[in-house]
């Protein structure tokens, strides 16, 4: 197992040699015995991998393709301030909300209910699951594999239990949604999306159906907790630096004005919150170690020899947090990435937090648009600051979850409109694109 402590070695090896570097290594039980191994995230390097990547780069592989979609971000995290309007305490659960809203839809014009929505619901238990089933060193069935033969009712194996449990949650998370579009599909009351318009076009042959259902899990397993991790930093970030925050409205206010919401068209004109989008994904990085990636051929790197079969994993958390690359690398500070007082930018976050070579996050383009549109109309609309309890300031701990996606454990703020005129914006909705 390699260790890759350096953004220029990880550059190297997974971005420049990513013709040998880039294969999943057997996670016995989060990908073999759960199922996880169908995802995209696990997936071995290979046809399957390479076809849900062309599938998946029709839908959201670019700039131009993400133009088509903005109408739906724009309309959706709309309604994420007004969630937080409604209920500014359940705020993290209006993110993971907006961002499922987002994603089911794109991926199967599925429409989520307001209050609880079972297929949210299924999603994020899915998603929890995962991060517990491929934690390094949680399961002894990793480290010897051949104990996944070992009886359920063996003293020892209650692991067994748990992955049929975990695996019966992610065959309904691939199943359901997919059954949902076919049975549109066969009423002709089908909204165009991913799944349909693949099963339309694809020549449905082989394990073409098979991959069409995985790649679409993908997207919303892969993308969702993800996203919901970023913006909730943002909303602790926000709490512990309201300097950042201020400033950053000013620029919107400047640019914006208090008229309109911002929108995406705004991003050029916005460079501070452009920055601190950069630093909210590099402050706390949503997957620290990023997934392993798996060496297929032996190689030779500055005179060390590593073998074929090899585990490598970049730590990203490390890349973002080199004191000699980003000065004061805990504290919030957007301004590392601005050419102020004559200094040269800080390398942009985005460069790493995605992954690398042809293992790099197919939705970056979908989750950098949401975190900025999420960012920029929350600042315009709201203050957001420390709580205070019977006169005394709660002081939010930056503490995150462990497992292969990160979280901000759950902490106090307090959210409130910045005007009466930013209220009036937030309950003047547009009618969905």
């Amino acid at each position: 197992m390699i260790v890759l402590n350096s953004a220029k070695h990880a550059v190297e090896l997974l971005d420049k040699r990513s013709n040998i570097y880039s294969d999943r290594p057997v996670l016995m039980m989060g990908g073999e015995i759960v199922g996880w191994k169908y995802t995209l995230v696990l997936t071995p390097y290979g046809r399957r991998f390479r076809e849900y990547r062309r599938f998946i780069a029709k839908l959201i592989g670019g700039p131009a393709q993400m133009q088509t979609h903005l109408p739906l971000e724009e309309y959706e995290t709309r309604r994420f301030l007004k969630r937080i309007l409604n209920d500014p305490e359940r705020v993290s659960d209006h993110i993971r909300k907006t961002v499922g809203c987002i994603i089911l839809k794109l991926s199967y014009g599925y429409e989520v209910q307001e209050g609880h929505d079972h297929l949210i619901e299924l999603v994020d238990t899915a998603t929890e699951q995962f991060s517990m089933a491929t934690s390094p060193g949680a399961f002894l069935v990793d480290v010897f594999p051949l104990l996944r033969y070992v009886p359920a009712w063996v003293p020892g194996a209650g692991f067994q239990k748990k992955a049929q449990e975990w695996k019966r949650t992610i065959k309904r998370m691939a199943d359901e949604p997919c059954e949902f579009v076919k049975k549109r599909m066969d009423e002709d009351a089908n909204i165009p999306n991913y799944t349909s318009e693949l099963l339309q076009n694809e020549t449905l042959e082989g394990d073409k159906e098979f991959n069409i259902k995985w790649s679409a899990a993908s997207l919303y397993s892969g993308g969702a907790d993800t996203t919901v991790s970023a913006v909730y930093s943002f909303f602790l970030a926000m709490t512990l630096y309201p300097h950042v925050a201020k400033r950053a409205q000013a620029e919107i206010d400047s640019v914006v004005g208090g008229d309109r919401l911002p929108n995406f068209e705004d991003r050029p004109n916005l460079p501070y919150v452009e920055a601190l989008v950069k630093e909210v994904f590099r402050w706390n990085p949503v997957a620290p170690l990023g997934a392993p990636h798996r060496l297929t051929e032996d190689d030779t790197y500055e005179g060390y020899f590593i073998p074929k079969g090899s585990i490598v994993i970049a730590n990203i958390w490390k890349f973002l947090h080199n004191p000699s690359t980003y000065v004061d690398p805990f504290v919030f500070d957007p301004t590392r990435f601005l050419p102020e007082d004559g200094r040269i930018p800080a390398p942009d976050s985005r460069d790493y937090c995605f992954g690398f070579g042809r293992r790099i996050c197919p939705g970056l383009n979908l989750a950098d648009a949401s975190v900025f549109l999420s960012c920029v109309m929350v600042l315009a609309t709201f203050d957001i600051t420390k709580t205070v309890e019977n006169g005394r300031v709660i002081e939010p701990e930056v503490e995150y979850t462990s497992g292969t996606i990160s979280h901000p454990k759950p902490f106090k703020c307090t959210i409130k409109p910045r005007s009466t005129k930013a209220e009036a914006l937030i309950l003047s909705m547009d009618e969905q694109p």
